[in-house]
């Protein structure tokens, strides 16, 4: 059976939270042109994204989950958190939630982050920490897995 990766799941919430704002709008919180502020997480969360993505090649490691790394990415945007392309995925949806203003589309960007812990971060840490040993447990305790 094939994993289900990241950006599909990734791709599902972003249809989720257009979806919630069209069907199920419920209460109106940004209007415009405040909506427009949802810009600056959309493209913050794409830079961070794009960013993670550049160190884990720059250093000739996998960036697909529960494949065993070859080096622990410690520098760039991985010294602020963890998990910069998960944060960097959630920053998009938060913009994608603002930039359509209403309350709705929150429920995913709240279960978003929740579900990549679940299914992703806490697998893959076991696995880092089983490959890299010290060298993981330091770099747990200096960055923090989201922000």
């Amino acid at each position: 059976m094939k994993m289900i990766l990241p950006p599909t799941y990734f791709l599902v919430a972003i249809v989720l939270v257009v979806t919630l704002h069209v069907l199920l709008p419920l209460q109106q919180l940004f209007v415009f042109p405040w909506r427009l502020a949802g810009l600056l997480p959309f493209f913050l969360g794409i830079v961070l994204t794009l960013m993670a993505d550049q160190t884990f090649k720059k250093h000739n490691t996998t960036v697909k989950p529960f494949e065993k790394s070859s080096t622990l990415v410690t520098t760039g945007v991985f010294t602020v958190s963890r998990n910069p392309m998960y944060l960097g995925m959630t920053l998009i949806l938060l913009g994608v939630g603002m930039l359509n203003g209403s309350l709705s589309p929150f429920a995913v960007v709240i279960v978003f982050p929740i579900l990549l812990d679940r299914v992703f971060i806490s697998p893959e840490e076991r696995m880092l920490e089983d490959t890299f040993g010290d060298q993981f447990r330091e770099y747990r305790k200096r960055v923090r897995r989201w922000i």
